[in-house]
């Protein structure tokens, strides 16, 4: 199967486009569920964080969670949404084990945030913006467990009622590079703004791709799968690819695409089906009986967003402005909101912004990368790092030892003048010393001096690795130039 990012080649004349729509599931950060009490973390033995309310008993009423409706605010002013006055909940019903009241609390047609936008940036620099249909609030499901059994199913329920916000795109993506983009750009915003801890691996932020595919030119939809439960960029990427590769190939087979639901075996790279998609009069919506409508007036808005912090494009903007950063520095140091702190710190307290950002995007982030560790957990702190810069920057060490005293904090021998106490990486300035080595190498390289003053410059490299070498790499490197180029020339 053979096809391009954007479209496929069917023969002489046809060509695809593809149409992708994504539903993200991202978990809000709530100390307890959206309708219960009962605790929210990770980690915990199956089935001990599920109370009356969330397995359905009878009796029990859903009280809504507060903090919950203030979160999907948040994300609702953080890309420029409306908010609805006035919103309701619904019961989706639907049978499945691990869900036990037979129904699932979700909003459907009056959700808390309707439609609104964000700009992706593609590879090759272009700002596409995609439109957001809604993010509508809902409790999560539990979980079935198919291993270790002995061939039965366990079933796990403390994720049951646990609360998320589902966020619908536009029909507006038509490339997986382009979906990718999306989904790190609403990770990035929910994260950004403090709605989320966005952890793929314990389920925080799982992605729902619909992706179809029709004739380029053709108005009309194709017929979409959804492929459930992507947790990783990655595997989301390969999804959509496999899935439009096969519906290309089952149309110009002479077959027809079905609605349906399919997984992503990530060890086989394929989709395969899972059930027939249901259409939304299947689930049988209808206003929960036991909830209020959800109505949210000026005082709580102006609550929810009254420390929204600044969003990943202002701040990028800014960087670019404020700092002289290049585009793609700015990009990268405003990845996350840590990274972005963490830079902005160095910044300040060093006084150089541009060394700041070719540290922390070079030596920090690669230190990083090899320990597989975040920027919190940084063993060199901003205010250490900007302390390293500043002696750079006044002589003490030079760029190249500066490596040697970063690794040395790193490592745990605290702060940059410790370091280079400890080791020895003070760097030499005193000009009398460094011109008595530069004479002495001189002397003892008589054959070279001849070839540099014959008009062969390259050998001037050769004198400055002499000095470098027998200065143990702390002589001034400005300096050590100077003086050969007086001394050689003479």
């Amino acid at each position: 199967m053979k096809m391009d990012h954007l479209n496929h080649q069917a023969g002489p004349i046809m060509q695809w486009e593809t149409v992708i729509g994504l539903e993200i599931h991202t978990q809000l950060a709530t100390q307890s569920k959206i309708f219960s009490g009962a605790p929210t973390a990770f980690g915990a033995e199956p089935n001990t964080q599920a109370c009356a309310i969330d397995l359905g008993l009878p009796g029990v009423l859903p009280v809504l969670n507060r903090q919950a409706v203030k979160l999907a605010v948040r994300f609702g002013k953080a890309i420029d949404a409306e908010i609805a006055a006035r919103s309701i909940f619904a019961r989706k019903n639907y049978f499945y084990p691990d869900l036990p009241k037979g129904y699932q609390i979700s909003q459907y047609e009056l959700p808390v945030v309707g439609k609104g936008q964000v700009e992706i940036v593609l590879d090759d620099g272009t700002v596409k913006t995609i439109g957001v249909t809604r993010a509508h609030l809902e409790e999560d499901a539990g979980k079935s467990l198919h291993e270790d059994f002995h061939g039965f199913t366990g079933i796990d329920l403390n994720r049951a009622g646990t609360p998320l916000l589902e966020i619908v795109s536009e029909p507006d993506l038509r490339t997986p590079q382009e979906a990718v983009a999306y989904a790190k750009k609403i990770h990035q915003i929910v994260r950004y703004i403090g709605i989320s801890d966005g952890n793929m691996q314990e389920g925080s932020f799982r992605m729902d791709a619909n992706v179809s595919v029709r004739p380029v030119g053709q108005k009309e939809f194709g017929t979409r799968a959804e492929i459930k439960n992507v947790n990783s960029f990655r595997f989301l990427e390969k999804a959509i690819q496999f899935e439009v590769e096969r519906q290309i190939d089952l149309i110009e087979g002479g077959g027809t695409v079905i609605q349906e639901t399919r997984l992503y075996d990530a060890a086989k790279d394929e989709t395969r089906s899972m059930r027939t998609k249901e259409e939304a009069n299947d689930y049988r919506y209808f206003p929960d009986p036991d909830l209020l409508p959800l109505e949210i007036d000026a005082a709580f808005l102006d609550d929810a967003i009254a420390d929204l912090p600044e969003l990943p494009d202002a701040k990028r903007a800014r960087f670019h402005a404020e700092y002289g950063l290049s585009a793609y520095d700015a990009n990268l140091l405003t990845a996350s909101r840590d990274l972005a702190d963490y830079f902005e710190t160095v910044a300040r307290e060093s006084g150089e912004p541009k060394l700041a950002a070719n540290w922390v995007s070079g030596e920090l982030l690669a230190a990083l990368n090899k320990g597989e560790g975040e920027i919190a957990q940084s063993p060199v702190s901003a205010t250490g790092l900007a302390g390293l810069i500043r002696r750079i920057q006044d002589g003490t060490v030079s760029g190249k030892l500066a490596k040697q005293v970063f690794e040395g904090m790193w490592n745990g021998g605290g702060e940059a003048d410790a370091v280079i106490d400890a080791q020895g990486l003070r760097q030499i300035t005193d000009s009398g010393a460094i011109e008595s080595m530069i004479d002495a190498i001189i002397a003892a390289n008589p054959e070279q001096v001849e070839q540099y003053r014959a008009g062969k410059d390259k050998v001037f490299g050769f004198f400055v690795g002499q000095a470098m070498k027998q200065s143990g790499g702390k002589a001034n490197p400005g300096q050590v130039n100077d003086i050969l180029k007086r001394k050689l020339s003479s």
